[in-house]
């Protein structure tokens, strides 16, 4: 990295950070803290939310799976595009929640089922949320030392000092500043401003790898995976293993079955304007992903063809050699499965190192020093708020004053980052990113779906068959997790030692049951099954879900007495005497829902009165790009199954002539797309707040804290 690099990256932080500084002045509430007292638009949700979901280590994993797998799976994956549209368009969840005016996810969890129970859930949000969470500093520290050749240990007179831990350190420090200041007003804001910089340099990297690469190097090394493995051809995939035909389908189910469940990024759940506002802003995330997804595809391709193209042996064996050199199971905690795993994590980080320029390495270390802060920031303020609001506070059983609850969300908020710190220092990770993550968040997200789906959309569910539920779903989470952790050291010697016949028979069944399966390639060659166990994180995440959705239905028939009243919840009817703010702080009465009417087109895109003409545009416009996205996905399944699989050449020219230049098409259209609208938001929300602060006034009163003080029709 030369000055210029260090130069590139530190400039726009410095910009953020400057803005984060102006933003946290208009903090004066818990509901600012909490929500940014309800009044962003949907281009700055979309834009920050986005930037604070897709984190480094999102990166890092996503490297990790299409680097093995290729993108053929992409194929398969697109038609799930077809579920997400009809939620995004109808608002599936995202609205009803919204309806409800909670704060946080476990909030609703009260007014739906029990106080009890709000604990009970949060307290596994917290838990699952808080292990997920912190292995993201420790990939990030790991990224930043081996990307930028930075040495393991650095001198400070005569103290050695760890640079693994200083980075993390050093990163949480920065994120924590942000967040403390103003709460999701800050976080919400520095994640917009990141984002619109990111736009910027994903743009850059897009087209200088399009420049360093020939596309004849591409193909001869894309071109030489082996058969069952292609990188390309959805046809052609039938021996992978971790990130497969499977996985795909889980991630898909998954992506339903928990809408808005993982708590994340919950502070942006309830950040909206109003109901509206928050049902356009996930329509809106169809598109903002723009160059990003371009930009990973190109940097893999760029990763895989300089490590497998004839061209570049020479070069592909330096960077070989400096991964096995460099890290080794002494360095990593002594775990071979831990020194292996972390080679496949900085794989594609350190082959880019070898081939980008000057300048370029810069805009990606400042891209990925955006992405980690934003998510540090974001997740941190999630699972902070969730402590205090969803477990301190209703065991207190009244509520805190506004000044008390301020300090202990911001010290509940510098604990997780502590525990963060603690936890990425001392933990050798043992499989894939993404696999942990489906892990951790099984203890949760297991039964999490049902609860929430059940809850705004059945009026038969019961408390009885949440909690059974959530105990189904930590079950599966907490003992997959420990498994597939302490496998390696801890499970299989155990096992090997007490009884070698009974395990060695247990992987010979594992192995044939994989293979009546469909779609399951467990790998269990002895010295593969001694380090690391067959099943992935993903499907002991699916075994969680079918056995909590069960659960909950088995248990809720048997144990419902009384209807619940969700008109209520929902303040609907009756109910509705609410008011809520738009964009331009005009205030709009909700009018009570006429009666149902008859079938409409305008209903398959979720077209209500509440859209302007501009909604109804987009919503169409997402609707038949997808609609177009599907259809050539059906034309080319059609021409494969009815006329012959493509070739490997032909399904590599379709990507040259026709995935890529759309992608590029798109990634220019959607930059300046939303730089603008996000732009746009920003400027309203200061000055909102500003005409606020002026005039001295809350726009939600001190009782607007996430207590909730009568549990009208929860059993």
């Amino acid at each position: 990295m030369s000055w210029i690099d260090w130069t590139i990256m530190i400039l726009p932080l410095l910009a953020v950070l400057a803005i984060g500084a102006m933003a946290q002045r208009y903090t004066r509430s818990v509901a600012d803290f909490l929500a940014a007292g309800r009044q962003a638009g949907r281009y700055l949700l979309s834009v920050a939310d986005g930037a604070a979901a897709f984190g480094l280590i999102t990166i890092i994993g996503q490297f990790e799976m299409n680097y093995n797998a290729g993108f053929a799976l992409n194929f398969w994956n697109a038609f799930g595009s077809v579920v997400i549209l009809a939620m995004t368009l109808t608002g599936f969840v995202t609205y009803r929640y919204r309806e409800t005016r909670v704060l946080t996810m476990a909030q609703f969890f009260e007014m739906r089922y029990s106080r009890k129970f709000r604990i009970f859930a949060g307290s596994l949000a917290f838990i699952s949320g808080i292990f997920n969470y912190a292995l993201f500093p420790a990939v990030g520290a790991r990224f930043f030392i081996y990307f930028c050749q930075l040495p393991d240990y650095f001198q400070i007179g005569s103290l050695s000092i760890n640079t693994f831990g200083f980075i993390m350190a050093a990163f949480l420090s920065i994120a924590l500043v942000i967040v403390l200041a103003g709460g999701q007003v800050t976080t919400m804001v520095t994640d917009c401003c990141q984002g619109i910089f990111s736009y910027i340099g994903y743009a850059v990297i897009v087209f200088v790898i399009l420049y360093l690469f020939d596309f004849s190097d591409i193909h001869d090394a894309v071109l030489s995976r082996p058969e069952g493995k292609s990188f390309f051809n959805p046809f052609n995939i039938g021996k992978l293993e971790s990130f497969n035909l499977l996985f795909i389908a889980i991630a898909v189910f998954a992506g339903v079955y928990n809408r808005n469940a993982w708590l994340g990024s919950q502070g942006y759940m309830c950040a909206a304007a109003n109901p509206h506002e928050q049902k356009m802003a996930g329509i809106l995330g169809t598109w903002r992903s723009g160059f990003i997804m371009t930009m990973l595809m190109l940097l893999v391709i760029g990763a895989y063809t300089y490590m497998n193209a004839p061209s570049y042996s020479a070069q592909a064996s330096a960077v070989t050699q400096e991964l096995t050199s460099r890290i080794t199971p002494e360095s990593v905690g002594g775990l071979e499965q831990t020194a292996h795993t972390i080679r496949n994590q900085m794989l594609v980080p350190v082959t880019m190192r070898h081939f980008l320029p000057t300048g370029v390495m810069g805009i990606f270390c400042a891209l990925a020093l955006f992405l980690m802060v934003s998510t540090d920031t974001t997740y941190m303020h999630s699972w902070g708020t969730i402590l205090v609001q969803d477990i301190i506070q209703p065991i207190r059983k009244k509520p805190f004053t506004p000044k008390t609850q301020l300090l202990l969300l911001r010290c509940s908020i510098a604990g997780i980052a502590i525990f963060a710190w603690i936890f990425s220092f001392w933990f050798g990770q043992v499989t894939y990113i993404l696999q942990f993550c489906a892990l951790t968040g099984t203890i949760y997200l297991g039964g999490a779906g049902s609860c929430i789906i059940g809850g705004l959309y059945w009026k038969k569910g019961t408390t009885a068959g949440a909690y059974t539920a959530m105990l189904v779903g930590l079950t599966f989470g907490v003992c997959g997790f420990l498994i597939s952790s302490y496998w390696e050291s801890t499970f299989y010697p155990l096992l090997n030692a007490s009884s070698p016949e009974l395990l060695e028979s247990w992987r010979v069944a594992l192995g044939e049951l994989g293979q009546m399966l469909p779609f399951v390639n467990w790998s269990v060659e002895p010295e593969v099954f001694k380090r690391q166990f067959p099943i992935s994180g993903q499907e002991i995440y699916l075994l969680g879900m079918l056995s909590a959705i069960a659960s909950y239905i088995i248990v809720s028939k048997l144990t419902c007495r009384k209807d619940f009243n969700l008109d209520k919840m929902l303040h609907r009817g009756k109910y509705n005497m609410e008011h809520f703010v738009d964009n331009d702080s005009a205030v709009i009465a909700v009018e009570e829902k006429s009666p149902k009417k008859k079938f409409h087109w305008r209903s398959l895109v979720g077209i209500t009165a509440e859209y302007s003409r501009g909604d109804k545009i987009l919503a169409w416009a997402v609707f038949g790009w997808t609609m177009f996205n599907i259809s050539m996905l059906l034309v080319q399944l059609v021409l494969n199954l009815g006329f012959g699989i493509w070739s490997e050449e032909t399904w590599f020219k379709f990507w040259c002539y026709y995935t890529l230049p759309l992608a590029l098409l798109v990634g220019i259209v959607t930059t300046i797309w939303f730089t603008w609208g996000s732009c746009r938001d920003l400027f309203r929300l200061f000055r909102s707040m500003r005409n606020n602060y002026k005039q001295n006034s809350q726009e939600q009163p001190d009782a607007d804290n996430g207590f909730v003080s009568e549990n009208s029709d929860a059993e």
